[in-house]
């Protein structure tokens, strides 16, 4: 039976996360320490802090990602020491670069500071257009694929003269009949409406600082794609399943642009599953902060599989060598 790891991206994250890692395990002590050395600031002192202003700091999406990355990758690091090898991997959105990682296609300093520049660029896009054209995120609940794209489809105008665009898009897949999307803000609210009226049971508006994962990401674009350009990207052990494609990836030139291309396009997070339980995945072992991708797994694939997680010292201690 295969072993596929799972990755976690933003809305994971908690005041608190990693300092029983750091405390217990010397392999996660060496990686954390490692991350703030890195980043040159004191990354492990805003995630170990339960203070609400550190909480707070911590839901900054250019601390956000950083923070994720590196709670991963220290979990990461302790399964390493005890010689598992994951058959494939995959994350959710931010996700992608800690499976990159783990999966020896990026080195751990490469990736944390690429992500810390990805936090820092879609941040600024979601703080520049602000005024001119608000960008939000909303998870509908209870409705089926093809009824949700249509609805985006019948609400979207691309602009043209005098008219304003108007653009909203899936952008996370994340499991049957729960699908997140993004846009302009208007066009999220309407879209919301239209889905409540076809049938959804709810659409939940999302504490978001930007329309991730759709066109309003543009601005984001050139500057991620610049620093992609001079990332050390080498062929994976194992296949990484990209968000893009939701297919097993090995070659680095197509890993490089489909982590260009996540940025605006949807995160096709169901597909993956179903396509690594295809190719033989029977354990999934979520790696990292939060339960959500465990969640989704059983949603998606029911008790067809086995399901872990691997994110704290006592998740740790337990789980299989």
């Amino acid at each position: 039976m295969a072993t596929a790891y799972l990755f976690p991206g933003q809305g994971s994250q908690e005041a608190g996360m990693g300092r029983a890692l750091y405390e217990q395990f010397d392999e996660a002590r060496a990686r954390l320490d490692r991350a703030d050395e890195v980043l040159g600031f004191p990354l492990t002192e805003i995630m170990f802090d339960e203070s609400p202003e550190a909480e707070e700091a911590l839901k900054q999406t250019e601390v956000t990602q950083p923070a994720l990355y590196a709670h991963s990758l220290a979990a990461m690091a302790v399964l390493e020491s005890r010689s598992p090898q994951p058959d494939m991997t995959a994350g959710h959105s931010l996700g992608e670069y800690s499976a990159l990682a783990a999966a020896g296609a990026l080195s751990f300093d490469d990736g944390l500071r690429v992500v810390r520049r990805r936090g820092e660029l879609m941040a600024a896009t979601g703080e520049d257009g602000s005024d001119e054209r608000p960008g939000t995120m909303a998870a509908i609940i209870g409705m089926g694929t093809e009824a949700l794209e249509a609805v985006c489809q019948d609400v979207t105008r691309e602009g043209g003269g005098d008219a304003a665009p108007h653009v909203v898009q899936p952008a996370n897949y994340n499991a049957p009949g729960q699908i997140v999307i993004s846009g302009d803000a208007e066009a999220v609210e309407a879209a919301s409406t239209l889905c409540e009226e076809h049938g959804a049971r709810r659409a939940i508006p999302l504490p978001v600082s930007g329309a991730f994962h759709s066109p309003l990401m543009r601005g984001a674009r050139d500057g991620l794609a610049e620093e992609l350009a001079d990332l050390d990207i080498q062929e994976p052990r194992c296949p990484v399943y990209l968000n893009v494609t939701a297919e097993a990836a090995t070659e680095p030139a197509a890993i490089r642009a489909a982590l260009l291309e996540q940025l605006l396009s949807p995160v096709r997070w169901a597909p993956s599953l179903k396509a690594m339980h295809g190719a033989g995945a029977g354990r999934f072992v979520e790696v990292g902060a939060g339960r959500v991708l465990s969640g989704l797994a059983r949603r998606t694939l029911g008790r067809k599989v086995e399901i872990e997680q691997a994110g704290t010292a006592e998740d740790l201690e337990t789980t299989e060598q």
